[in-house]
């Protein structure tokens, strides 16, 4: 287990670290709320996950949320020769069983702190009026240098990882050599799973201007861009968590989805 090296943020605390950042309340809006977005993604993906475990001695042998073979999952879970759906969670439809229960709090906590990095990589920052932007060849710090801010903030370790470690579907220390990325050659991935439950759950919200939504099958798309390995990592991904209901948060938070 992870000693404690710092302090576990309140929801006010991780309000104000956004705010000591944020060069504009332009750039807090489009940050802050994409995070809470993907907090609250990455909560309802952790909620499945733990309703999934509570049922595990109670789902049928072939049920798809037990997992085994891709050929197994994609048959219907029956029982005495009817069909046993395991209804919605949070409206979170699908996933496999966890090998241990998720702590949701720590969840919502990464979530709503994961992209605080992205702060210190925008090209023009909302300060003067101008519309926002990102530094694109830059943008690839922004895990690193939000786990340092937190880490000079006092932030704990455990926190801060959620930062560091939701890049893509898991950037390796093999991935950042082979793709000469300008950050130190080191293993960006998630450490647990509550680390990768937020890491999934900001693959379906994009900071894009205006931001959107995006489906399982957008972000699909997005993957192959580097390769088919990234592709299948990522609908691995989706068959172990499920799928959020985005269409809802879309018009929940007036944005578009991205198909």
């Amino acid at each position: 287990m992870m000693a404690m090296t710092g302090y576990i943020p309140t929801m006010e605390q991780v309000d104000e670290l956004h705010r000591r950042i944020s060069p504009s309340d332009a750039a807090y809006d489009l940050i802050h709320t994409h995070c809470v977005i993907v907090a609250s993604i990455a909560r309802s993906l952790a909620r499945r996950q733990n309703a999934l475990f509570m049922r595990r001695c109670t789902l049928p042998g072939n049920a798809p949320e037990r997992g085994g073979s891709l050929a197994e999952a994609c048959a219907p879970a029956t029982e005495g020769g009817r069909v046993v759906p395991v209804p919605p969670t949070d409206g979170v439809t699908g996933g496999t069983i966890p090998p241990f229960y998720l702590d949701e709090r720590m969840v919502v906590i990464g979530g709503l702190l994961h992209d605080i990095g992205t702060y210190r990589v925008l090209a023009h920052n909302g300060s003067d009026g101008e519309p926002l932007s990102f530094d694109g060849p830059r943008y690839i710090l922004h895990g690193l240098l939000g786990y340092e801010y937190l880490i000079d903030q006092g932030v704990d370790e455990s926190i801060a990882q959620f930062a560091r470690n939701h890049t893509g579907v898991g950037l390796t220390r093999e991935q950042v050599v082979s793709q000469n990325l300008p950050l130190p050659p080191d293993n960006y991935s998630p450490m647990n799973l509550e680390q990768e439950v937020v890491m999934v759950a900001d693959k379906y919200h994009s900071k894009s201007i205006p931001p959107r939504f995006l489906t399982a099958e957008a972000y699909a798309r997005k993957a192959a861009r580097y390769g088919e390995d990234n592709r299948k990592a990522w609908m691995d991904l989706v068959r172990k968590y499920g799928v959020p209901d985005v269409d809802s948060l879309a018009r929940h938070y007036g944005m578009a989805v991205s198909r």
